[in-house]
């Protein structure tokens, strides 16, 4: 892999308002391990080290399945929005129905128990996860360079972080996704690995952890949707609710035009 050749392909893409096709063999990334160390890379060249959190994409069954892999892969978050935030300039974007925690102290990259997990959360928060298909065909771009573009990041925003959580029962907490105040799909936390705090015990131990230094307090982590994504045609207000935390909402005011190379 030719890391500053892959750099450029992928912030031409971004910059330019074109969409990213699959890269050479000689420039993609072939295998998780290459794409966290390129994903890294491109975190340094942007000035984001260390990052305001990450997302974890493909945490639940029917998102795996949608996206045609067989376990979650993750991005870092430059930035975390508070609820009512406004988007222009989305690229083909998504929403998607998420849990998030706020970490109270570091961990390090290695394997990490739920225990150790929770025992490092805050807070919890319901949150929206702004998505965007800036390749040409996901389905035929490769997970590695996915994985090394943030994994479809765009934005997330988060609700009032609640820090009585651990008195909630979270695989049983319900979430809803609604456009313009239409529901268009619910799922619950156990989606989610089962449990959501074990993905973030999963991210804890994974190699995009390893290669950034670990995780580190105060970051934000999106856990993962529990539907499948909700790809956007039009400028709309977005809602999700997971009683009983405060819902979250964003508005998508303008989309973006991407050119097809």
């Amino acid at each position: 892999m030719k890391v500053a050749a892959a750099i450029a392909a992928i912030e031409a893409a971004r910059t330019s308002g074109r969409l990213l096709a699959p890269l050479p063999a000689t420039v993609a990334p072939a295998t998780v391990a290459q794409a966290v160390a390129l994903q890294h890379a491109l975190a340094a060249s942007r000035g984001h080290l260390p990052p305001a959190g990450f997302k974890i994409g493909a945490t639940g069954g029917r998102m795996q399945a949608y996206l045609g892999i067989s376990e979650p892969a993750a991005g870092y978050m430059s930035a975390v929005s508070p609820s009512e935030a406004v988007f222009t300039g989305a690229i083909r974007p998504g929403v998607e129905c998420e849990l998030a925690v706020r970490l109270s102290r570091d961990l390090p990259p290695a394997p990490c128990t739920r225990a150790q997990a929770e025992d490092a959360v805050d807070a919890l928060a319901a949150a929206i996860e702004l998505v965007e298909n800036r390749t040409t065909d996901f389905t035929k771009i490769g997970t590695p360079t996915l994985i090394a573009d943030q994994f479809f990041h765009r934005a997330a925003v988060v609700g009032e972080p609640v820090t009585g959580w651990r008195a909630l029962d979270l695989p049983a907490l319900h979430g809803t996704l609604r456009i313009d105040g239409a529901d268009e799909d619910s799922g619950f936390g156990r989606d989610l690995l089962g449990h959501p705090i074990d993905c973030l015990a999963w991210l804890a131990g994974s190699e995009l952890t390893a290669a950034f230094g670990g995780l580190r307090a105060g970051q934000w982590i999106m856990l993962g949707s529990v539907i499948p994504v909700v790809w956007l045609d039009r400028p709309c207000d977005v809602e999700v609710d997971f009683p009983p935390l405060p819902p979250v909402r964003l508005r998508i005011a303008e989309l973006a035009r991407p050119a097809v190379p």
